[in-house]
């Protein structure tokens, strides 16, 4: 991989099925960021009805996320391409801080943070919390507050920063998945020799979903597509920590059926029971200590406790699908 010049020409691509008032405020806060040298791409279902003279837009017609990315990629000028979602806007530091860390030529790819909005409503703030905390976000709650900068092998692309020239020679995204198409393209570049670095500072505020049906329907389909991914990418989906859902819910479904058939395994299903409630309320003091909120912290434990069953239950189904809808 090639040294970048010190401020390279980048190329934002926002895929859309058309121009909301999300994307509206994402293009405000574009508008407003600190970098001298960028292009804005927006891809979008039908052609939008107002547009920015500042935006470029690209019609895509019914198409997934992904292939709106790469035909924003095709059309693209810069030299890196940079991925945000049109539910999310970017910090006005955004590009100048991921500049810095494409300093290192050894990186290919660089993501930071999704933050909660502070203006979002009290539900879609408890589902931040919930991604955030360590019962609910796990590993990866670092995508969702600013953590310690480290390399990762796999990155959402809310909010996702690569080198044209590597995104090129893997073939882009280059997939109907979603959510996933990110897993996908991430795999593609450290098989190939890339690195990606996350950066806590490299920040966009990223919308959540109401709790609960909106964000549990959200987690299922995380669930469906990691389960799938498991299977026929295993480098990075066959993991615990992504597993830990599905076998927790096995165990508490079959526990209850075997268990009381043996003292022993008896005793031992009902300790991880009462385990499993004591970190629920560990998260729900740990929310509400961070929010400041004692609702919050109410609202996230119980988010924690039905979306383990949700996401948990999908992965199973997804790694058992041969295929899984386009």
């Amino acid at each position: 991989m090639n040294q970048i010049a010190k401020s390279p020409f980048v190329s934002v691509i926002i895929p859309c099925k058309a121009v909301d008032e999300t994307m509206d405020e994402c293009l405000d806060a574009l508008a407003d960021v600190a970098y001298p040298k960028f292009e804005v791409l927006v891809v979008t279902d039908v052609p939008a009805d107002a547009q920015r003279a500042s935006v470029r837009y690209l019609e895509s017609g019914p198409v997934g996320p992904a292939a709106k990315r790469d035909q924003g990629a095709k059309a693209a000028h810069g030299d890196i391409l940079a991925f945000i979602d049109d539910d999310a806007f970017p910090d006005r530091d955004w590009l100048h801080t991921a500049m810095n860390v494409f300093g290192d030529p050894s990186v290919t790819a660089v993501g930071g943070p999704g933050l909660t909005p502070p203006g979002d409503s009290a539900l879609a703030r408890a589902s931040g919390w919930i991604l955030s905390s360590y019962l609910g976000g796990g590993p990866h709650r670092f995508r969702s507050i600013k953590a310690k900068a480290r390399w990762v092998d796999d990155y959402p692309s809310m909010n996702f920063l690569v080198r044209r020239s590597a995104f090129e020679e893997v073939g882009g995204f280059s997939t109907h998945f979603f959510p996933g198409e990110d897993t996908k393209l991430c795999l593609a570049l450290i098989s190939d020799g890339g690195r990606i670095r996350y950066d806590p500072n490299v920040v966009v505020y990223h919308h959540r979903r109401d709790l609960f049906r909106p964000y549990l329907r959200q987690i299922a389909q995380y669930g469906l597509h990691r389960g799938h991914f498991a299977r026929i990418y295993p480098r990075t989906s066959r993991r615990l920590n992504y597993m830990l859902p599905s076998l927790w819910l096995l165990w508490v479904i079959g526990g209850a059926i075997v268990a009381p058939a043996a003292r022993p395994i008896w005793m031992l299903y009902k300790l991880a029971l009462w385990a499993y409630g004591a970190g629920l309320l560990f998260s729900g003091v740990e929310i509400a200590m961070r929010s400041r909120n004692i609702g919050m912290g109410a609202l996230g434990a119980m988010g924690i406790a039905l979306s383990h069953p949700v996401y948990g239950a999908a992965f199973i189904r997804g790694f058992f699908a041969r295929t899984l809808k386009r």
